[in-house]
């Protein structure tokens, strides 16, 4: 069974993986199994109340699993993603809300650029959760030698997607009246707020409204 089949597996039944995403190495779980997503905060020492992302395989799949995001949410998927940025968004369905207990109306959504075995992975599981494969205040993981060994025995697969990005994603608040920039990444703050705002202008326009020069 090669690799990606094993990590595959895996995360089906239930255990946690090692995989390359677009940034960094990831531990991930199946997003669709709460009591996975709670071992992987054991196996971090990650408190729960400190809240994770979902890796959505697509904006299709994030916006099919999250139907009720509102329409300035939306826009603003479509301008950053995918690509290295986390964002959190408001979750009106409290949709996946034990991975954020103190605030279940918001949740921090990805759509990696993955490509290869990452890529194979969240294709056939749809959405992980997931967060960087180091302990707590350690080095973002830019290989596989870089997963602390203590880590690696809590899981049951893990895949070498080779030498990665090494920054971890840019993460921006969406959910107050002004987009919030919480770490900058892979993706430079100014790149990503000015996409958003971008977003937003296009999504006040007047439905019909023809700007100059069109």
């Amino acid at each position: 069974m090669s690799e990606v089949a094993a990590a595959i597996a895996a995360l089906r039944r239930g255990a946690l993986a090692v995989i390359p995403t677009d940034t960094v190495y990831g531990l991930a779980a199946d997003a669709a199994d709460e009591r996975a997503g709670r071992a992987l905060y054991e196996a971090k020492g990650r408190e729960m109340r400190r809240p994770t992302a979902v890796l959505f395989a697509s904006v299709e799949v994030l916006l099919e699993r999250v139907p009720e995001l509102p329409a300035s949410a939306v826009a603003a998927v479509g301008a950053l993603l995918p690509g290295p940025v986390t964002l959190v968004l408001p979750n009106p369905g409290r949709r996946f809300g034990w991975l954020n207990e103190e605030r279940p109306d918001a949740l921090g959504v990805r759509v990696p650029a993955v490509s290869g075995p990452g890529k194979e992975i969240l294709d056939a599981l749809g959405a992980l959760v997931a967060t960087s494969a180091n302990l707590p205040g350690g080095p973002d993981p830019r290989v596989l030698a870089d997963v602390p060994p203590e880590l690696v025995a809590t899981v049951a697969a893990v895949v070498d997607g080779g030498p990665l990005h090494g920054s971890p994603s840019t993460v921006i608040d969406l959910t107050g009246p002004e987009p919030l920039v919480l770490r900058e990444g892979a993706l430079p703050a100014e790149e990503a707020l000015a996409r958003v705002g971008a977003s937003s202008v296009g999504h006040r326009r007047t439905p019909g409204a023809r700007q100059r020069g069109e």
